[in-house]
This record gives structure tokens, C-alpha cells and sequence, in this order.
């Protein structure tokens, strides 16, 4: 592991370096990268300094205790020694888990996208809990969650809706949510009191930024069209709502959240820019499901991931078993024990792979 952290410093040292030359400052694109890479080796530099002293401790233990003649000193050494050696086990392992390469796309927001599956009505209705669910969750991570586009349900919830989440490592947590999300209870329509499943997809991509996707202007047909819903005064009245077409790709993508017609714009072109960059992201998470046997945080959008189980107050994440009998805690927005287990589990799995490379 020496080697390797050597190997790092030496690598950190040099993106020091050209952080600070005038030319990569003038280069946008490459100066943004190199910051980025500088943020991600600083802590494993900072474990590796501790690292050093505890070596360095160690050996200075081990010169008392073969070569110190007062019993007294060599003593207090072997009780100093047994404390290095664990802090020494215990930091390698951190280490080991910080040298794990990252998710690149850990750190970006999130577009999330949730679609009313099998059930009818009762889909909607469950589609818009999930929204819900992952409001509340990003209201207390002080997460800020943007509306983009949605198509209501004819009894409530939603037969489709589309909205950004921006804050601290959003994708990171959220990537653990693309799935299938089954509910199972008996429906508000339902006479005979006979339990339905019901599903809905859920859809999380990492947002891509200017530098990550290119889209001349010539490519996109912009349409503009009155906004429905919910939203005040200007909705039905005025030409706000955006529909964008990517002609190249044929990907279409609404907005009308907004009353402003540039914001609508905006947003639309967020969400246009991260599905281009999705069809690059998705050969990456296909990479990863060869290599992963829980399927965790592949962007799988066809395994069924959760089952949401009314009768029993059961909420069960099938990829790593675990099931939590608090269902309307979690529907409140109390995910994160589950994002924690499947993070443990994948942290597993890519230590297993770092360690079979």
C-alpha cells in the first residue's frame, strides 16, 4: 500500500503544480478537472500523513523496547505499540476504501424522473408518494429540488414527473433509487378490500454541465405552449412552457414549471443536455452490472429494487435483502438507512474488485 500512496503523493504534487501555472487557469475545462482531482486525493493525502507517523511511532516503540534498559519505559512502549498497531489496522482500512476509485458522477446533481407503472390509478397515486418521499428526504439532506415537468393522475399523484435535485454528493445518494418500486395495499377504489401491486420506475441520472455535453443550437427545435396545472394566473394564458427537440437524437423534453419563458428554457436544456450524456453514463453502469451480483446502483431500470407492503408496514430492498418494518417513516423521507445499506454493500463488492485487479 506504500507504494501506491507514494505513487499518488507523487501525482498530487504535480496537479499542485499545475493548479497554479497561468496556462491551465486559462484553460477552463482542464483547470475545473484538476480542481476536482485535487479535492479527491486530499483526504487519502491527509490519511496518508497520519499513516506516516503512526509507522514512524511504531518504529520509535519498537527501538524502547529491544534497546531501552528501564523496565518502567519499555513497558509504557509495548502498551503504546498495541495502541499504534490498531489505529495502523484501522487506517489502512480507510485507506484501502478511500483508494477505491470513485464514482465520477458521485458529486453531480441529480435529474430524477419517476413513471407510473402497472396499476392504473393506484400507480399515479403511488408515483407522487415516491415524489413526496424524495422531497421530504432532500428537505432534510438541505437538498433544493426543482420541479421540471409532470403530467397528473386522473385520481391524484402523477402519471410522470420530472424534477432536479442539487446540494452535496446528490447523485451519489440518489443512484441507489433507479429501480422498479413495487407497492403493494388494497387501493382507495377497491370495494372487495382485496390487495393490488402496483409499480413505478424510478429514474435517477447525474446532471451533466456545459463541459460535459455540447449541443449546437442548430439541433434543437424550441416550441412554446401554455402551461397546465397548478401555478397561478399565467397558466393557460401565456406561452411560458417549453418543448425542446433534439433533432440529431429525436429526445424530447418539456418544461413548464416556470412562469418565466428563459427559465422553462433553462431547466428544459439541463434536462436535454443530461439524457444526451446519459447514453454515454449507461455504458458505464452496463460495465458495472458484469461485475456487480447485487445490481447496486447500475441504473437498472427494469429490476424490480423496493417493495413498499401496506398490510405489513414492511418496506423490503431486494438487491441486499433488507427489510424495515416502519413503512410510513420512510414514506416521510426516511431513506437513508436504506441508501446506507446498499452503499456498504457496494463498497463491498468494489473492494473485492480492487482487490481481484
Amino acid at each position: 500500500m506504500l507504494d501506491k500512496l507514494k505513487a499518488i503523493h507523487e501525482r498530487f504534487e504535480a496537479i499542485q503544480a499545475e493548479v497554479n501555472d497561468p496556462a491551465v487557469i486559462g484553460d477552463m475545462k482542464r483547470y475545473i478537472k484538476l480542481n476536482k482531482d485535487y479535492k479527491e486525493l486530499l483526504p487519502i493525502m491527509e490519511g496518508f500523513e497520519k499513516y506516516k507517523n503512526i509507522l514512524a511511532n511504531i518504529d520509535n516503540a519498537k527501538d524502547i523496547i529491544h534497546n531501552e534498559k528501564d523496565e518502567e519505559f519499555r513497558s509504557m512502549a509495548k502498551e503504546e505499540l498495541n495502541i499504534l498497531v490498531s489505529d495502523k489496522d484501522r487506517l489502512e482500512e480507510e485507506i484501502r476504501m478511500m483508494l477505491i476509485p470513485a464514482d465520477p458522477e458521485d458529486e453531480k446533481n441529480a435529474v430524477i424522473e419517476i413513471r407510473a407503472g402497472t396499476g392504473g390509478d393506484e400507480a399515479s397515486i403511488f408515483a407522487g408518494e415516491l415524489y413526496r418521499m424524495y422531497s421530504k428526504f432532500s428537505e432534510a439532506k438541505r437538498w433544493k429540488v426543482d420541479l421540471v415537468d409532470f403530467t397528473e393522475g386522473t385520481m391524484g399523484g402523477f402519471k410522470e414527473i420530472i424534477f432536479n435535485i442539487s446540494g452535496v454528493n446528490v447523485y451519489g445518494q440518489m443512484k441507489y433509487e433507479s429501480g422498479v418500486h413495487r407497492v403493494q395495499r388494497v387501493p382507495q377504489t377497491e370495494t372487495q378490500g382485496r390487495v393490488h401491486t402496483s409499480a413505478a420506475t424510478v429514474a435517477v441520472l447525474p446532471e451533466a454541465d456545459e463541459f460535459d455535453v455540447e449541443i449546437k443550437q442548430s439541433d434543437v427545435r424550441k416550441d412554446t405552449f401554455c402551461s397546465s396545472g397548478p401555478g397561478g394566473q399565467s397558466v393557460n394564458t401565456t406561452y411560458s412552457a417549453i418543448r425542446l427537440t433534439h433533432i440529431p437524437s429525436g429526445i424530447v423534453v418539456s418544461c413548464q414549471d416556470e412562469k418565466s419563458q428563459i427559465k422553462n428554457f433553462d431547466k428544459a436544456m439541463k434536462v436535454l443536455r443530461t439524457r444526451l450524456y446519459e447514453l454515454e453514463h449507461q455504458k458505464y453502469l452496463d460495465e458495472i452490472s458484469k461485475k456487480r451480483k447485487t445490481m447496486v446502483s447500475t441504473g437498472d431500470r427494469s429490476a424490480k429494487i423496493r417493495t413498499y407492503n401496506y398490510p405489513q408496514s414492511r418496506v423490503t430492498d431486494h438487491r441486499i435483502n433488507m427489510t424495515m418494518y416502519n413503512l410510513p417513516v420512510v414514506l416521510d423521507g426516511e431513506v437513508q438507512p436504506l441508501i446506507d445499506g446498499l452503499q456498504l454493500a457496494e463498497n463491498a463488492e468494489r473492494l473485492k474488485e480492487a482487490g481481484s485487479n
